[in-house]
């Protein structure tokens, strides 16, 4: 089960979302880090802090951070998600999903 809340207020170059997912099984974070950090595109970062699209505007990089099991549910996980919407929209990832499964 996956729960997204986008957040879209008016903003230049950013959208961001609060995901929370509720695997099937047991996990270990570290596996779950190391499949995100090695996506093509993707830049995750453990620190404290977040992006803001004032720091993804003009990116084609999808930046995860405050990656943490969510102990609201079973085997959950919650992370955030910001992107610059321009750059890495819906028509891109439709263009990206498309080329993969061609190849």
């Amino acid at each position: 089960a996956i729960t997204a809340t986008a957040v879209r207020v008016p903003t230049i170059g950013g959208h961001r979302e609060s995901v929370n997912v509720e695997l099937e099984e047991e996990f270990d974070i570290q596996i779950i880090q190391n499949l995100i950090a090695n996506q093509p595109g993707v830049s995750l970062d453990l620190g404290e802090l977040y992006k803001t699209p004032t720091e993804t505007h003009g990116k084609d990089t999808v930046f995860v951070s405050r990656l943490r099991r969510d102990y609201s549910v079973k085997n959950g996980l919650n992370f955030w998600i910001v992107a610059d919407p321009l750059l890495k929209g819906a028509a891109t990832n439709a263009t990206q999903i498309l080329t993969y499964l061609l190849n």
